[in-house]
């Protein structure tokens, strides 16, 4: 069974960090490119950042450049979303997906492109 897991979300102060992992089972994230989503209440999800496959290329939404970093340990079948500075704005249930039809070296942040989804973890920004 192909199935995503996502962990490391919680609260945190303005200005803290987290690291959410992405952790796959039934499938290699490796020949996969990964996608982070999130969507707040009452908003659309939207896409945060992706990882090509085997890591060559990243992208990531204008309002968290220089603040998240994602990152990929293939030998832990895992991707992590390093979230940094954050914001109370970046509250929200935090999701990863796969991409299987993805060429090598790129990676789109758009929902309809990923085929596998896992259940969401929810970051909360407050003070």
């Amino acid at each position: 069974q192909l199935q995503l897991v996502e962990s490391g979300g919680g609260l945190v102060q303005p200005g803290g960090s987290l690291r959410l992992s992405c952790a796959a089972s039934g499938f290699s994230l490796d020949y996969h490119a990964i996608g982070w989503f999130r969507q707040a209440p009452g908003k659309e999800r939207e896409g945060v950042a992706c990882i090509s496959r085997r890591g060559g290329s990243t992208k990531y939404k204008e309002s968290v450049k220089g603040r998240f970093i994602i990152s990929r340990d293939p030998t832990k079948n895992t991707v992590y979303l390093q979230l940094g500075n954050l914001k109370p704005e970046d509250s929200a249930v935090y999701y990863c997906a796969a991409d299987q039809t993805a060429l090598q070296g790129a990676c789109v942040i758009l929902e309809t492109h990923f085929d596998y989804w896992g259940q969401g973890t929810q970051v909360t920004v407050s003070s």
